[in-house]
């Protein structure tokens, strides 16, 4: 069985950028890709900390993008022929990364727990999603806007605190 979370994550950074587009241009695209992509790999990780629980997520599938799309009105296109990548899609992983791109504070916290899961090597640097720059917040406006994130962070927001540890915290 696969041990890894790859297709999940790549899954879930791109239903996220398909909600919250990017303004238009190739570097706009790469910054925001680059967010998303730190912010689900980092829930991902948290959210199947061993390899075990990955296991177990390839053998009963993810939840898929059904209630995400209904939630944002985010409809995939019916002559869509490339929507297999849809079924990749773990709604408590996107609700989490929510979390994580509108409070660069809770994904401090959240890269801090990353070393008690057995994936705390394989993330990489996490200084776009942590410390943002300028140029990563205009390009990632809309994904990492509270307001907007908000009917998907809390999904599953209780479940990210507990996990963390943070009792009552609330997002900014």
């Amino acid at each position: 069985m696969p041990s890894d979370l790859t297709a999940l994550i790549a899954a879930s950074a791109r239903w996220l950028l398909a909600a919250y587009q990017p303004p238009t241009g190739a570097l706009s695209r790469a910054l925001a890709e680059a967010q998303a992509r730190q912010a689900t790999a980092l829930a991902a990780s948290l959210c199947y900390p061993t390899s075990v629980d990955v296991q177990l997520l390839h053998l009963l599938a993810p939840s898929g993008s059904h209630r995400l799309d209904w939630l944002t009105g985010c409809e995939p296109h019916e002559d869509d022929t490339d929507s297999a990548w849809r079924t990749w899609v773990d709604e408590t992983v996107v609700s989490w990364a929510a979390c994580l791109l509108a409070d660069p504070a809770l994904a401090t916290r959240a890269h801090q727990a990353l070393s008690t899961t057995e994936h705390h090597t394989e993330t990489g640097s996490l200084q776009r999603l942590t410390h943002p720059s300028a140029l990563d917040s205009e390009a990632a406006a809309l994904l990492r806007h509270p307001d907007l994130l908000e009917g998907i962070a809390v999904l599953h927001r209780p479940q990210l605190l507990q996990r963390l540890e943070v009792q009552g915290a609330v997002l900014s």
